[in-house]
């Protein structure tokens, strides 16, 4: 293999493991040679992890290249510790070729350090050493002077050269800690390197273990609900949390209830612990520097929980609006958002928050992580993090400001949880499909589970875990305590609901008299009753969240259009036709728009059309089955087919961004139907 390769399998065995590195955090290196297609000579180079990368997905594209020449030749410029950010700049000259990713603050650290390989990690347990109050003395007892302690430093040109400077008067050592920080470690092999990692980790983990006290977190004062009660809860205060944690900008949840959370919330020193904050650069960039904690009992009446947590957010809001005041500068970016990112609730677990769902789960691992690295430095001394001032330092560097200004701009449905009913084939299946594409967490509901599942996973195909984009539910509509349990699934996998689409139907085309009870109680229930039991739950949630929302109703042409043999379907479309008016006239001072959408002649892909409506709407008309679509094209205005893929463009017209004064509409999509016009 060579070494690029070497380093790729490298990153990848390290990061594929948790107790090495978080996620996104940390990085790699490995020097060499390669031809210089210039000269044709030989060019010294270093292949380095790029900014923003993960280590256990990395690939070549996520390198970083760089001529170490030129790289090195940056400490005879550097102009000193007060101007160091002027360096990251002088990376872009020291690029081999186009230079590959972006290179990260880190990459002086690899670079100034004499070793052919260096690693540089986040575990748990070198954090909770690095972060101890007498983490020196830990180091040396626990390692000897194998590994060095280098002093707090933010990351940047001055870290690399403090480093830099201890392996060369440390030539016995394999790495470092790094006070309140991390780990880096380096060899003269990538088997070596790798090995040293691993060693400083293990021996960090074994001796926390073995040294440590049993209980760091102290007497167990919360007890912890049993799961189905737990759940319960966290479904019931979700909502809430959410919209709070959105007041700056809207926010996708996530919900984490493992042992670690749970032990942590439960006990005496918890509140201590988690007013210190998180240590580590990677972990409060994105917990920020401190949680909301829920300072009641797992079993305090939900009312006051809600009172107590509206009172908690404006008292942290007004917390870390002084925080940002006692530091900023007149060069420091602006305030980003005073919500928190992580909401800890005895007996219940953590809410974490973010961008998209990806985001708001990382952000849940690494509060994971900081309460790891809390129980390691308590166990064997206290636990002492960075100051809060070198937080705000890096918070609000302009060089993480860079970072986030290199972001793609949002999708249009960025952050929106959408709830599509029918969602397992046809024109839900196109609506879960066009709503994933344009950025929304879509949960897939369907009466065929397997259905919902298999279009969920193909819409969290190209994501790193699935259910970041997707989930599935199974629901029979005309159950409304299924219609419940689903609700509560779609808000403990996001947070809550923003968008409902009521899809879910069924038809039976038969004549008047020949439509039986059951006939016209089933139509009823699925689509009547089953649209008006969705939007009554999913709208207890929008307003619980205050955050808005939108409903949208999949009805039909034939809600307006008076046709042949089909009694019970259109009576039951008008149903939802007019619940559309009528709850447009009353969410509205909530900010719920409903609208609805009048298709018509979605022949192919269809579930009803398949499961024999077809074949007798094409009976009525007197043409084969298969030419149906085209029947029905060319009775239309504008002589096309209409397709679900139509019906979830219009979908998504009414809830993108556009028509946000608009609520109360019915779109035609039926390729023009003269007799359907609305009047």
């Amino acid at each position: 293999m060579g070494i690029v390769d070497d380093l790729l399998k490298r990153c990848h065995e390290l990061g594929s493991d948790p107790r090495n590195t978080n996620y996104a955090g940390g990085n790699a290196s490995a020097k060499g040679v390669a031809e210089d297609p210039v000269t044709g000579g030989d060019a010294e180079l270093m292949w380095v992890k790029g900014s923003g990368g993960d280590l256990g997905t990395l690939k070549e594209s996520g390198l970083a290249v760089l001529r170490l020449d030129r790289l090195r030749a940056l400490v005879n410029v550097y102009p000193g510790v007060e101007r160091e950010d002027e360096m990251v700049a002088a990376f872009d000259h020291c690029g081999f070729g186009k230079g590959g990713a972006t290179p990260s603050i880190d990459t002086a650290m690899h670079g100034l350090v004499d070793a052919p390989h260096v690693d540089h990690l986040h575990p748990d347990s070198g954090i909770a050493i690095a972060t101890a109050a007498d983490g020196e003395e830990l180091t040396r007892r626990i390692f000897g002077d194998r590994v060095v302690w280098v002093p707090w430093r933010r990351p940047g040109f001055q870290l690399g050269l403090d480093i830099a400077a201890f392996k060369k008067d440390n030539p016995q050592a394999i790495g470092c800690v790094l006070g309140g920080h991390g780990i880096t470690a380096w060899g003269e092999t990538s088997e070596e390197c790798q090995a040293n990692s691993l060693d400083i980790i293990r021996t960090a983990e074994a001796y926390i273990a073995e040294h440590g006290r049993t209980d760091p977190f102290g007497e167990e004062i919360h007890a912890t609900l049993p799961e189905d009660e737990r759940h319960e809860r966290a479904a019931a205060l979700f909502p809430l949390i959410r919209g709070l944690a959105s007041t700056d900008r809207p926010q996708v949840g996530h919900y984490t209830d493992t042992p670690e959370v749970l032990d942590f919330v439960a006990r005496a020193e918890h509140p201590r612990l988690a007013a210190l904050g998180t240590s580590c650069p990677d972990h409060f960039l994105r917990t920020k520097v401190r949680p909301l904690v829920l300072d009641l009992p797992p079993d305090a009446p939900l009312e006051q929980v809600r009172d107590r947590l509206r009172e908690l957010h404006a008292a942290y809001r007004e917390d870390y609006r002084a925080y940002y005041e006692r530091y900023a500068t007149e060069n420091s970016p602006a305030m980003r958002g005073a919500d928190p990112a992580i909401v800890l609730v005895p007996g219940v677990g953590m809410f974490s928050f973010g961008k998209d769902k990806q985001t708001a789960r990382v952000a849940g691992e690494f509060y994971v992580n900081a309460i790891n690295v809390m129980r390691g430095a308590e166990a064997l001394s206290s636990y002492a993090p960075i100051p809060e001032s070198e937080k705000f330092r890096i918070e609000y560097w302009e060089l993480e400001e860079a970072k986030l200004r290199r972001m793609p701009k949002p999708k249009a449905l960025a952050t929106r949880v959408a709830f599509v009913t029918g969602g397992g084939s046809g024109i839900g299946a196109a609506t879960a499909r066009r709503l994933a594409a344009e950025g929304a967490c879509v949960v897939v509901a369907d009466r065929d589970a397997a259905a919902a599942e298999k279009v969920a996973a193909e819409l969290g195909a190209s994501a790193l875990r699935a259910t970041d984009v997707a989930t599935s539910v199974a629901v029979d509509v005309t159950d409304e305590a299924q219609i419940t349990a689903a609700l509560r699934a779609a808000v403990l996998a996001f947070g809550g609901i923003d968008l409902v689409v009521n899809n879910a139907g069924l038809s039976l085309s038969k004549p008047l008299l020949e439509t039986s009870v059951a006939d016209w109680d089933l139509q009823h229930d699925v689509m009547a009753r089953g649209s008006f039991l969705v939007s009554r739950e999913a709208a207890r949630v929008m307003i619980e969240q205050a955050m808005g929302g939108d409903i949208v109703y999949i009805a039909s042409k034939n809600s307006i259009f008076a046709g042949p043999n089909n009694i019970a379907y259109s009576a039951a479309k008008a149903d939802q036709a007019h619940q559309v008016r009528l709850l447009a006239a009353e969410l509205g001072e909530h900010g719920i728009r409903v609208n609805g959408i009048n298709p018509d002649g979605v022949v192919r892909g269809s579930g009803i059309f398949a499961g024999g409506w077809g074949a007798k709407r094409a009976a009525v008309y007197g043409v084969p089955e298969e030419k149906l679509g085209e029947f029905y094209a060319q009775r239309t205005l504008l002589k096309r087919e209409v397709l679900p893929e139509h019906v979830a463009n219009a979908v998504f017209a009414l809830t993108g961004g556009d028509l946000t004064h608009t609520t109360g509409l019915h779109i035609p999509v039926d390729a023009g139907v003269a007799a359907a016009f609305l009047r």
